[in-house]
Formats: structure tokens, C-alpha cells, sequence
């Protein structure tokens, strides 16, 4: 008797103090809320998005946010406006700075006047693009010993952008300028610490994580390694003839190259799906009509200034690196040649991603 008024007590609302049923009102609440946050959690795929810096991860979230997101408004664009006028002036300093360092005459003197007036700009400090110094990048930017300089970028730090902003100048230096897409597609800032972003792809919640590629910002990545469901590596293709920002000694291919070794290789990534974008095809298209690759990688035997032999080769290399050195095993890898900046190009090659390695995930997970 005694034990069925204790059960009726628990269980019977009339025999509740008011504490007792607030208590299991939120009890219940807390549960509910858990139940929708796994239901959630078995419908989203958690991306980890790595490579080293500048191959153009940054560049591909701006795209997914383009392609499958809300897009950026123009009050968005127009706050890209200020870091557009610095990757000028950093543009242009840097040519200047080089052309000192490499000795290049230039082909109008007066322009050495010009060159020191931009040096003495604090790029930090650029918000806007006064019409003397739009006159004094356009003068130089013409001057045939800047293009000579130009020619010769993978011997000191220059933007991937460069030539684009410097082509733009006039529309970007219009008054009422907002800028477009593109614009915002490429102007470059270097991504610290971690980012996430979230995009609704169909019923699927696609969770991409990501982070700073920079030597300095890759002990923060192992924080992010948990429940991944897919990793794409980014690797930029046009980087053969470049050395790093943070140790000029140091090839920037053979750097992406072992930081993907060890990433696809680490324990946290066993069962993870490995995507590889091969990024900036249209750059290695230009460069490699005017830089040897053979030059860089002497084991390149395909045409000269041909940009698919180019790209194939690369990509066999980054192919050779699924081969366990120590374990004999060979991961599974999903190559894709992509260009960042291109929409279509990105929409085509997620799309195929999408319907390949992200539905096999979701399998695996068992999700589908």
C-alpha cells in the first residue's frame, strides 16, 4: 500500500507540490530539446576545410555562401570596400619593393617619385582611393619595368589578385563604387583562428569548419578534428615556382604537399572521406606559359608550357602521398580541379562531390 502511494506520488500531478512540477516541466523541456538536437546532428555533415595559406579555402566558403546560401547584400559588398583598397596598395607596394631588390630599371624615371609616394602609405591605415595615388598605381602599373617585375612574382610575396585590381582600377576607384562578387571573391585577407559556417544543402545541414592555413594557426586545427565527416584539402596549383611567406627557403608545393601527408594519414581520419580541390587553374594556366615547372620539379617530363600535362603531374603527386609510408595502405582520395573564383566551376565540381563522396558519408553514418 505504502508503495503504490509513493509511485502515485511521483507520478500523479494532483499529489505535486508547485516545485516539484516546475521541476519536471523543465526536465521535460531539456529533453525535447536533446531529441531535436540529434535528430539535427544525424542530418548534418560536419566539413573540415585545410590547406596552407593562400590556396584558397576562404575563397571557396565566400562561394558556398554565393551558391548556396543567402549570397552577400550590397550593404555586405560594400564593407569589402576597404580591404579592396589595401590588397591594392599592398599589390602595389609590393612591386615597387621588389622592383628595387631585383634591380628593374623603370622605363619612365619620373615614376621612381611615384613608387617612393606609395612606400610611405600606412596599408592599414587605407579606407578610401584618393585620385593622386589612383594616378600614381595607374602610371606604375603601365610602366613596362613593372611588368617586367611582374613577370618575375614567385621571387618575392605578391596577391593572386593583383592583376585583376590593377585592371579594375578606374571602376574601382569610382566614387559610388560597390563592389561586385568577383570583387569580393578576391580580395584576400589572412584567415585567423577557427570559422564556421553552416548551409542547408536539400534536408542536410552541411557544417564547414574553416581554419587558418598559415604555419602559425595549425595547432589550433586539432580542436576541430572530432566527428568529421569529410575533409577537403585545398591545394593551389599555381604554387610550384613560390616559396612561403613565413620562410622564403621553403617551397610552397612541397610544403601543401607534406602538410597533406600527415593530415590525411592522422588516426582522427580513418574513416574520413578525403577530397582534394586542386585549386587556381586559371593562374597555372597563365603561369605556366612563362615559368618552367621542370625547373621546380625536375621529375616533370610532360610539354612545356602546357597546362594540362601541368596539372596532371601535380595531381599524381598529391596521389603518390595516399601511399602509407610505414603501414602499406593507400587512402581513397577524390580529386577535383577547381578554380575558387569561378562559380560555375564551383557549383559543377561541389555538385559532383555532393552526389559522390558527401551521399556515401551519410550512408556510412547511416543517416540514408
Amino acid at each position: 500500500m505504502e508503495g503504490c502511494f509513493r509511485w502515485c506520488h511521483r507520478n500523479c500531478v494532483c499529489c505535486l507540490t508547485e516545485d516539484e512540477r516546475r521541476t519536471i516541466a523543465v526536465d521535460k523541456e531539456i529533453q525535447r530539446i536533446l531529441r531535436h538536437q540529434k535528430k539535427r546532428e544525424r542530418k548534418e555533415i560536419k566539413v573540415l576545410l585545410l590547406g596552407t595559406g593562400e590556396s584558397g579555402k576562404t575563397t571557396f566558403i565566400r562561394q558556398m555562401r554565393i551558391i548556396h546560401g543567402r549570397g552577400f547584400s550590397e550593404e555586405e559588398r560594400k564593407a569589402f570596400a576597404k580591404c579592396i583598397f589595401q590588397n591594392i596598395f599592398t599589390a602595389i607596394k609590393a612591386m615597387t619593393g621588389a622592383m628595387t631588390t631585383l634591380k628593374i630599371p623603370y622605363s619612365h624615371p619620373e615614376n621612381e617619385m611615384y613608387a617612393k609616394w606609395v612606400q610611405d602609405v600606412e596599408t592599414v591605415q587605407v579606407s578610401q582611393l584618393d585620385r593622386g595615388y589612383v594616378d600614381a598605381i595607374r602610371r606604375l602599373w603601365a610602366d613596362s619595368g613593372i611588368r617586367v617585375c611582374y613577370g618575375r612574382r614567385s621571387e618575392y610575396q605578391l596577391l593572386d589578385s593583383t592583376e585583376y585590381y590593377m585592371t579594375n582600377l578606374d571602376r574601382i576607384a569610382a566614387p559610388d563604387y560597390i563592389p561586385t562578387a568577383q570583387d569580393v571573391l578576391r580580395v584576400r585577407f589572412p584567415t585567423t583562428g577557427i570559422h564556421d559556417y553552416s548551409f542547408n544543402v536539400k534536408t542536410i545541414t552541411l557544417r564547414i569548419v574553416d581554419v587558418g592555413g598559415q604555419k602559425s594557426e595549425r595547432r589550433k586545427w586539432i580542436h576541430c578534428f572530432e566527428n568529421v565527416t569529410s575533409l577537403i584539402f585545398l591545394a593551389s596549383l599555381s604554387e610550384y615556382d613560390q616559396v612561403l611567406e613565413e620562410r622564403e627557403t621553403d617551397n610552397r608545393m612541397l610544403e601543401s604537399l607534406a602538410l597533406f601527408y600527415t593530415t590525411i594519414h592522422s588516426l582522427w581520419f580513418l574513416n574520413t572521406s578525403i577530397i582534394l580541390f586542386l585549386n587556381k587553374t586559371d593562374i597555372l594556366a597563365d603561369k605556366i606559359q612563362t615559368s618552367d615547372l621542370q625547373k621546380y620539379f625536375p621529375g616533370f617530363t610532360g610539354k612545356r608550357r602546357d597546362a594540362e600535362d601541368a596539372k596532371n603531374f601535380i595531381r599524381k603527386m598529391y596521389e603518390q602521398q595516399a601511399h602509407s609510408r610505414d603501414k602499406k595502405e593507400v587512402k581513397t582520395l577524390y580529386p577535383h580541379f577547381t578554380c575558387a573564383t569561378d562559380t560555375n566551376n564551383i557549383r559543377k565540381v561541389f555538385s559532383d562531390v555532393k552526389d559522390t563522396v558527401l551521399l556515401k558519408s551519410l550512408r556510412d553514418y547511416g543517416v540514408i
